[in-house]
């Protein structure tokens, strides 16, 4: 059975805060602690985050996000979808108004691998005990209403459950599947955790199977990250014709610059630019941009 509960207590988090002591504490005055052998303790990034002093001004957000920003993926006026540093797509890299002090912002934790390694080690030094640490933030999701949290950081826990050389009831082989355990634990911790109800720590209870050794396989959360040669997604439609005129008229190296744009401001960028030759774009260069930017990608 899985049991999975959010304890009361945890008070602001403020810099130098001690995240073990924190979970420990809270989850020993919960009806369901202490914590037992094979527990995955759930922190949310924003506790981690707090806790390092990562907050910035609220009028350096726009600042912050592009820190963050390796690349953008998607667009829609100020509304931007982006790849960060840690390998995840999120909107406005991660960068958070929400749960601190009026007039500020929070940015992730810069390692959330290394920051769940580090708590993890802290709790198993003064317990004993064998568990996992999960680092959880909030996301939207390609085709789906809502948000849900996912893991941005793990250790000490199987990530992935791989289904691949099994056979299914009837006899099938599979070939793919593979369970997203991490994503599945921060999701479920999510709903008792609750977003308004300051508890950022929740335990999920009866996975002892997966806890494993830091250093054990699809350990990290890193590991849930898809490699860019087989993301198909890793472009909004728009974004991805955009970077193909600019590709095709030699000015791919642009795309950050003119993807901040809106229509028509965006066309007219592209075809103020210069072709591999450094000459003004041609007739027929001019018609392949306004045929592909002109194309409804709704």
């Amino acid at each position: 059975m899985i049991t999975v509960f959010a304890p009361d207590g945890a008070g602001e988090v403020v810099v130098g805060t001690d995240l073990a002591d924190l979970v420990l504490r809270t989850v020993a005055a919960d009806p369901h602690g202490p914590l037992v052998d094979g527990d995955v303790v759930v922190v949310t990034s924003k506790v981690l985050s707090k806790a390092a002093g990562l907050a910035r001004p609220g009028a350096d957000r726009e600042a912050a996000v592009d820190e963050q920003t390796v690349r953008t993926v998607a667009r829609r006026g100020p509304t931007r979808i982006v790849r960060t540093r840690h390998g995840l797509t999120l909107a406005a890299a991660g960068v958070d108004a929400s749960n601190v002090a009026a007039g500020t912002v929070l940015v992730l934790p810069a390692d959330p691998d290394a920051d769940a390694a580090d708590l993890l080690a802290a709790l198993a030094a003064r317990t004993g005990l064998a568990l996992a640490v999960v680092v959880s933030d909030t996301a939207g999701r390609a085709w789906r209403e809502g948000q849900t949290d996912q893991a941005i950081g793990a250790a000490g826990l199987r990530v992935l459950e791989r289904y691949a050389g099994r056979q299914d009831g009837y006899g099938n082989d599979l070939k793919v599947t593979a369970m997203a355990v991490a994503d599945e634990v921060a999701g479920a911790a999510d709903l008792v955790k609750g977003k308004l109800a300051g508890r950022p720590v929740a335990v999920v209870r009866g996975l002892g199977h997966l806890v494993q050794p830091v250093g054990g396989p699809d350990g990290t959360a890193r590991a849930l990250v898809r490699d860019p040669g087989q993301d198909m997604f890793s472009r909004g439609a728009r974004e991805a014709v955009l970077l193909a005129a600019l590709t095709a008229t030699g000015q791919p190296e642009r795309y950050e610059e003119v993807v901040a744009l809106d229509e028509p401001e965006r066309t007219a960028a592209v075809l103020a630019g210069t072709g591999p030759d450094g000459e003004p774009l041609g007739p027929q260069a001019v018609a392949l941009v306004r045929a592909l930017l002109a194309a409804d990608l709704r």
